[in-house]
This record gives structure tokens, C-alpha cells and sequence, in this order.
């Protein structure tokens, strides 16, 4: 009932289900040196590199570089007014072909060796941007050296009535004045611990608006800044404190009262006004050199955190680094600029750039850093706010306390402070502040919550780029896909492949495309594209050891020229692959895996090889791609390739079911495998994949006598289905163990050990009452059951119902003229004979008898054609 008003409150929307109507765009780029921040020290490292001669990257979330300086337009830098100075410098940047400048792009993430990620806005701000232009773009950025120059984020002043709409930073005014010429009140109290919001007053003084007081919670401050004030008609009142504000829909009025030597406060004073300037000073923004896993210094001092010891080839300059005056951030700018372009291998001259700034006008701000303002009202219920995005006052920090939280980890949880889009920029330092004041710890003792990217908060679509729509993942296509499609072949996904799912001919639907194919395959002739069976190379002297330990079934002595089934487990003793693996000499496998299986499978071996056996000798390469296999099946298979294979017996004598041979097909190299997955007489041709599709064509015109047909993965399924062999990942789930597949045949029973070998000894695998995968034959054979249905004992039962498995395969078998099905059941191998029901969602049941796996030729006299 009330969450929906909650979140409606709170500003949680719901996410959209429409596509998303922009497009965005990525990009890779590498540089000698990443500069990130186009403030004063930014600018000074970028030019410094750039005049080396080292290819340089400047950039900054503003639409303009300038940082600070767009709202310092009196101070001299170099005889020069700053904004002149900034525009020579921008201008000579921007004429540097070594030289990529990226505005509006934010620094997001930081990551290893050197890599980060950059989202530039590239259309937000055109009123009437092309139709095909891109939103935003991504970046992927390695450098070979960064320097950060972000510089500082102003911090809040903590006092109840804070969030009162008026009430604003004061470098924000100054910002608004400054650069975009709004004054955002005509009278403005300032309310400030820190020399900086003394400017804003001045600038606002300056331009007409009333200034009546500056209220500084120091009980002393530079006699400039006191003098000054006098000047323009400002009453400076030193070691005073705001208490609250007041007004209805914005500030009206400020609360204000001398703070005494004990602490406590005097008599109040009551000044209306229009807005409220606060400051607590400048936090460094040091969030990117987090992301490095840099630690962070404490100075307690200034009450801030600097970056400590870099993990990457980085430098942080400026403000950043807590140089807060002008002329330092440019200076420190400057020498890490030259210093990374020096590592980068380049040479940074002295005289090539300014490296001793001389600055005018400036001035050198200091502060304190606060905690709540003293004040006279009740602490617990004032609302001074410390984290505005998500309402967290100080008195919510201190109940935390109470509660026994003493980590700011846990703080930060229990009251949501800095889980904000903007990860605690402008509330954690207060945060903690309040929270060490509570727990009479000083600020390193109570922690600091972690800085993860990104930065800001990033669109799904940046991050996404292209990659959506048909490219959201590669499609990966056979050599032989472009005659399938030129055929009418309806396709379908396949792990990352497109697979011929089936060829229709004159509108025929599927089934009748299906029974068509499997008619011609049983009777005569069928071809299959096969070329995204996962292929490895296991080559080395001990190729057969490793075998030996990575499947289940025995594998050293297999002789050259022979083929094997391969059953691979996972530790737990569940089927994880499978596939024929041909011996082609002493030292060499040529192993297939299932389409989805190929990449872990090679990753698993991998695994085991580096971490489990580095003593083996052994090599692994992924080959998928390097051949391409066309599978023949049928009665006639060896008639239509006996001619083509060059000085080869194709007989039963000598080339028998199970082998592999390396020959010539058509005069191409290629392996050879007598194998079927159809149990008709089968071979399986690898060439090199450029060869794929002209042996394809060459094989379908060769075996037009035979009304050779190509089939796709549809009848390839059924064939398979009515022989009973499993598709691992379709027929079993992750929970099956070879017995419960009918496949306890394949395991070694002699092998000391091979992966999983353990598990399969614990009791829970020798339950009788395991789901084993046995056939289903409905006793209307005219019903073919749904791929996933629940099977009961007794459809009669009152819901829910105590299901016994699932059907894992259904089709209907043109050779038997029914349907056929397997599925896993519980005791199954206990109930063959036995009738199951499968619940249809209308209220109805199927009822089927429980059978073996083999439909069809149980004896096997087909493979040999």
C-alpha cells in the first residue's frame, strides 16, 4: 500500500521497457599521457607534455576547459589576465596535432595497468542534433602515464535548515556570477569556515547585491579579507554560527548568534535575506586514484584526505593533491606534466613551457573543517543535513551510534549517507566528521567508505556502445552459412553461432521440412554442417597423461587412428561436456566438444593444466575455427566420398566405425573421422575452414544420384534422439552423473583418478531414487510432449502435485511414425514399464509408458551402412 507513495515521494521511477531510442558510440585510444581535469593544473600538465612532443589526452566534464579559472576573472597569470591566459592556452593546445582535447567527457573509471574509461557527451546539448549522431561515446583509454588533475569539490556547512531552497554553496554563486552572469540572490548572508566564501561576497558586493553580513565560525581571519569587507559595506562577524533558517518556499531569513569560549551560544540575531552562501572549505577529489586501490592520507590539519602512494603510473596535481592556491596547482601541474612525459619516454624541456608561474590577485585560502554548527536548539531534532540526495541529517549519524554501529561501513548503511548517485562527494567528509565527534575517535580510526566507478552516474547505453540490437554478441557464421541462407534455410542462435535449423522447400512448415529430412538421411543420403562442434589440439609427450586424468574413460592406450567417446565431469561428479576424441598419432588429440561447451571446456583444461599439473608437457589450442566439417550420413555416405578421398580404403577391414584418419579430400588436407550421431553409416570431413564451403558445394552436386539432402539442427536432433544419445546441457541439467545418463560404460573403471572421480563414491550418487534419463513413449502416439513438462505418478493428486523429473527431449520420429521423448525420473531406471502422467496447463494429462533411450535399430547393424 505505501511503497508505491514512498518511492513516488523519493524519486524512484521504474525502469523503461521500450528500446532505448539513441544511439551511442565506443572508442579505443592510447596515448603517451591521459590528462584528466582541464583546471589550471590540468592545463599546465597537458601543455608540459604536450611540448615534448608525447602524444597527449586532455579531459574534462565541462563543456569548457578552464576549471576554476571560469570564475576567476581578476587574478594575473604570466602578466596576463586569467581568462586570456586561458584562452592563449587553450587555443595553442587546440593548434597541437599531438594533441586530443575531449569536453564534456567524464573520467568514469580507473582500472588496471593504465586503463580508463571516458564518457564523452557528444549530442545532449544540440538543440536539433543530427538524426543518426550519437549520444554519447565511451572511451577505452591506456596510457602509458596519467595525471590527475580533478581538483576539489566545496563541502557544506552542517546547520538545520540547510536543504532550504536559497541555501546554496558559495563557490556555486560565484560560479553563476562569474561565468554565467546570473546573481542568484539581492541579499545574501554568507555563512562560511574558510576563506573562500569571503570571495563570493566580495564578487556579489561588487556587482550591487547586498551583503549585510559574512558569518565565519573562526574566531580569526586575515585583516585583508576583514578590511576588504568593511570596504564594501559587508559586517564581518567572527566566531559567530548560524542556528537555523527560515521561510516558506525559499530562505527568508537567517538565524545567527556569537559562539561563546565554553561553546555555547549567545543572543540571537535575526537577518532577512534571499539566499544563504555556505562553505566548509574544499575536499580533494581523489575518487579516480581510489579506483587503483591508492591509499588515501589523512591530514589532519586541513581535515581532508590526499592521495597517498600511487599503484599505477599516475601523479596527482593541483587542488586534487591539495594545492589550493592558483599558483601551486599550476606549478605542481606543470612538473607532473614534464615528469610523465619524461617516463613516457619523451623529453620535457624547461624552456619549452612555463614551469614558474607568476601569480597576481590570488588569494591563499585556509579554513577549518566543521562539524555540526554550534547552535541553541535541540540537536535531535534539527534537521541539518548532511547527505541532501537521500535526507541524512547528523542526527541520524549519531542515532547510528547509539544503535552500535561503529564502522562508517556500517554508518553509511544504516542511514544511507553517501550511497547517493554522487557517492558522498559533498556529504562524506561531514559524515564523518559527526561520526568521529560521536564516537570520541579521531577520523582515520572511524574509516572511510570505499570510491567504486563510475565517477557519476552512467547511461546503460554508453556503456552498451554498438553493442546492441543484432549486435548485442557476435554472431558467429560457418563458411558454409552463406549457401544455407542462399537455400532458404530458417536459422536459429546456437551458443554464439547461427545454425540451419531446417530447410523448407515449396512452404513447408517445419515438421514437414523435419520428416522430409530425416526420410532422406535414414533411406539414403543427408549432409550436415557440424562446423561449430568446439575443436582442441592437444599435442605434447604427454597429450595421452593428460586425457587420461581430464576424462573419464581410459585414454592411453587408444592407438593412433582411433577414435573415442569422452565423458568430462566437473569436480562434482556431473556431466559437464562431451564428444568424439580422435588419437591422430602418439602425442596428438584432436578433441571435440559440444557447440556451447567449446570456450570452458578449453578454460577448464587450461585451469587444470597450469594449476593442477605443470609438470605435464603438454599444449592446447583452440582449432573451431580453423576447420570446417561437413557430416554425411546415410546408407550411400561411403559411395559418394570413396571416389574423392585420394588413396584411402573407405571398407568396414580397414577404416572401421570409431576411426580418424589425416588424408586428401578433393585434393584438400583433411581429417577424416568415421563417426555418426545419427546411427546410420557416418563420416565427419574437417578442411581448413577456407575450404569449407567449396567441399560443401562439391559434395552436394557429387551427391545428387543419391537425392542427397541437407539437413539442420532440428533433424539432426531427432536422428540422435531415436538412437538415444544425450545432448549434454538439453538431456542433462548439471545434477547428472554418468550412471544417471546410462553412461557408466565411459568411465575407466580401472583409472586410479580423473576429474570428478571422488565425487562420484559419495553416497548421494548411489541413491536409487536419482533422476535418470530414460525414454517416454505416450501411449497416444500421436501426442508430442512439451520439452520442460513436469511428470507425476498420478494426475489425480491434489496441488501441488509431487513431480517425479521432466521431459528433456520430444519429437516426433517419421521412422517409427510416433512420437518419442526422453526425460529425467526419478528410480527411473527402476520403473521402465511403468506409466507417468505430464500435467498440461488446461487441466489435462498424457499419459506415458517408461521405456530405454534407443528407439530405433537397438542393434546397431545401421552404422555400417
Amino acid at each position: 500500500v505505501y511503497e508505491p507513495f514512498i518511492r513516488g515521494a523519493a524519486g524512484l521511477g521504474k525502469s523503461p521497457s521500450k528500446p532505448d531510442p539513441d544511439t551511442n558510440a565506443s572508442r579505443y585510444a592510447f596515448c603517451d599521457a591521459l590528462v584528466v581535469g582541464g583546471g589550471p593544473a590540468g592545463l599546465a600538465a597537458a601543455y608540459a607534455v604536450a611540448k615534448s612532443g608525447a602524444k597527449v589526452i586532455l579531459v574534462d566534464e565541462q563543456a569548457e576547459f578552464g576549471g576554476a579559472l571560469l570564475s576567476e576573472p581578476d587574478v594575473i597569470i604570466n602578466a596576463k589576465t586569467s581568462w586570456d591566459w586561458l584562452e592563449q592556452t587553450r587555443a595553442e593546445l587546440g593548434r597541437m596535432e599531438n594533441v586530443t582535447l575531449l569536453p564534456r567527457t567524464t573520467a568514469i573509471g580507473y582500472y588496471h595497468q593504465n586503463f580508463l574509461g571516458l564518457c564523452q557527451r557528444l549530442t545532449d546539448h544540440l538543440s536539433h542534433p543530427a538524426a543518426d549522431a550519437p549520444r554519447e561515446r565511451m572511451w577505452r583509454v591506456r596510457a602509458k602515464q596519467v595525471v590527475l588533475a580533478q581538483g576539489s569539490i566545496e563541502k557544506p556547512l552542517v546547520f538545520a535548515g540547510n536543504d532550504r531552497p536559497g541555501v546554496m554553496l558559495a563557490g556555486s554563486a560565484r560560479t553563476y556570477l562569474n561565468r554565467y552572469g546570473v546573481r542568484v540572490g539581492n541579499r545574501a548572508v554568507v555563512v562560511t569556515s574558510h576563506d573562500a566564501a569571503w570571495l563570493a561576497a566580495f564578487d556579489l558586493a561588487v556587482v550591487g547585491a547586498s551583503v549585510p553580513v559574512i558569518v565565519d565560525t573562526r574566531k580569526t581571519v586575515s585583516d585583508s579579507l576583514i578590511n576588504r569587507a568593511k570596504m564594501l559595506g559587508i559586517e564581518p562577524l567572527t566566531g559567530w554560527t548560524v542556528s537555523e533558517t527560515s521561510g516558506r518556499h525559499r530562505v527568508s531569513a537567517i538565524r545567527l548568534h556569537p559562539v561563546n569560549g565554553d561553546g555555547t551560544v549567545g543572543a540571537a540575531r535575526n537577518i532577512s535575506c534571499d539566499a544563504v552562501l555556505m562553505s566548509g572549505g574544499w575536499t580533494p577529489s581523489v575518487h579516480l586514484f581510489s579506483h587503483t586501490n591508492g591509499k588515501l592520507v589523512w591530514d589532519e590539519e586541513r581535515q581532508i584526505y590526499l592521495p597517498g602512494e600511487p599503484t599505477e603510473k599516475c601523479r596527482v596535481a593541483g587542488a586534487g593533491n591539495g594545492k589550493f592556491d592558483l599558483q601551486s596547482a599550476l606549478d605542481e601541474g606543470a612538473k607532473y606534466g614534464a615528469a610523465a612525459a619524461n617516463d613516457a619516454g619523451f623529453v620535457a624541456k624547461p624552456d619549452d613551457y612555463p614551469h614558474d608561474y607568476v601569480v597576481v590577485g590570488d588569494f591563499v585560502c585556509s579554513g577549518t573543517s566543521c562539524r555540526e554548527l554550534p547552535t541553541d536548539r535541540d540537536t535531535g531534532k534539527a534537521k541539518a543535513f548532511i547527505d541532501f540526495q537521500n535526507d541524512v541529517t547528523a542526527k541520524d549519524i549519531r542515532l547510528a551510534v547509539r544503535e552500535g554501529f561503529k564502522s562508517i561501513e556500517h554508518i553509511k548503511r544504516y542511514t544511507t549517507t553517501g550511497m547517493a548517485t554522487d557517492q558522498g562527494k559533498t556529504s562524506n567528509i561531514n559524515g564523518l566528521a559527526v561520526a568521529s565527534d560521536a564516537l570520541s575517535r579521531s577520523t582515520p580510526q572511524v574509516g572511510l567508505t570505499t570510491f567504486r566507478p563510475p565517477y557519476t552516474p552512467t547511461t546503460f547505453g554508453a556503456f552498451a556502445g554498438y553493442n546492441r540490437g543484432a549486435l548485442f554478441h557476435v554472431t558467429r557464421k560457418t563458411p558454409i552459412d552463406p549457401w544455407a541462407e542462399a537455400e532458404g534455410a530458417i536459422f536459429e542462435p546456437v551458443s554464439l553461432w547461427r545454425r540451419a535449423h531446417y530447410f523448407p522447400k515449396n512452404g513447408e512448415t517445419m515438421h514437414q521440412a523435419v520428416s522430409r529430412e530425416c526420410v532422406a538421411t535414414r533411406q539414403s543420403l543427408g549432409m550436415f554442417d557440424a562446423s561449430t562442434l568446439g575443436k582442441i589440439e592437444i599435442v605434447g609427450p604427454d597429450a595421452a597423461e593428460f586425457m587420461n586424468r581430464f576424462y573419464t574413460n581410459a585414454w592411453t592406450k587408444l592407438a593412433p587412428g582411433r577414435c573415442r567417446y569422452g565423458l568430462l565431469l566437473g569436480e562434482d561428479g556431473f556431466i559437464r561436456d562431451d564428444g568424439v576424441i580422435g588419437r591422430l598419432s602418439s602425442d596428438r588429440f584432436h578433441v571435440t566438444t559440444t557447440t556451447g561447451g567449446a570456450a570452458s571446456v578449453l578454460n577448464m583444461m587450461e585451469d587444470y593444466l597450469q594449476t593442477e599439473w605443470p609438470d605435464l608437457r603438454v599444449a592446447l589450442t583452440s582449432t573451431t575455427e580453423q576447420w570446417a566439417v561437413v557430416a554425411l550420413n546415410g546408407p550411400n555416405a561411403r559411395k559418394l566420398i570413396e571416389p574423392m578421398v585420394e588413396g584411402f580404403d573407405l571398407s568396414d577391414e580397414a577404416f572401421p566405425h570409431m576411426s580418424v584418419a589425416e588424408t586428401r579430400v578433393l585434393g584438400v588436407p583433411a581429417r577424416l573421422f568415421r563417426v555418426s550421431f545419427t546411427g546410420e553409416l557416418g563420416y565427419e570431413i574437417n578442411v581448413p575452414a577456407r575450404y569449407g564451403l567449396a567441399l560443401w558445394k562439391a559434395l552436394y552436386a557429387a551427391g545428387k544420384p543419391y537425392d542427397i539432402t541437407p539437413y539442420g539442427t532440428e533433424t539432426m536432433h531427432v536422428l540422435r534422439a531415436e538412437k538415444g544419445y544425450i545432448i549434454v546441457g538439453q538431456d542433462t541439467d548439471g545434477t547428472v552423473t554418468p550412471d544417471d545418463a546410462s553412461l557408466g560404460w565411459a568411465i575407466g573403471k580401472t583409472k586410479p583418478d580423473f576429474v570428478g572421480k571422488r565425487s562420484l563414491a559419495r553416497p548421494d550418487m548411489l541413491k536409487t531414487d536419482r533422476k535418470h534419463l530414460v525414454g517416454l513413449m505416450t501411449q497416444d502416439p500421436n501426442i508430442v510432449l512439451e520439452e520442460g513438462g513436469q511428470i507425476v505418478a498420478d494426475p489425480t493428486q491434489p496441488v501441488p502435485m509431487k513431480m517425479l523429473g521432466h521431459v528433456t527431449s520430444s519429437y516426433w520420429s517419421e521412422a517409427l511414425g510416433r512420437s518419442i521423448a526422453l526425460a529425467l525420473v526419478a528410480g527411473g531406471k527402476t520403473m521402465k514399464g511403468d506409466v507417468v502422467h505430464i500435467p498440461m496447463p488446461d487441466g489435462s494429462a498424457h499419459a506415458a509408458t517408461i521405456t530405454g533411450m534407443v528407439f530405433y535399430d537397438p542393434d546397431g547393424n545401421r552404422l555400417n551402412g
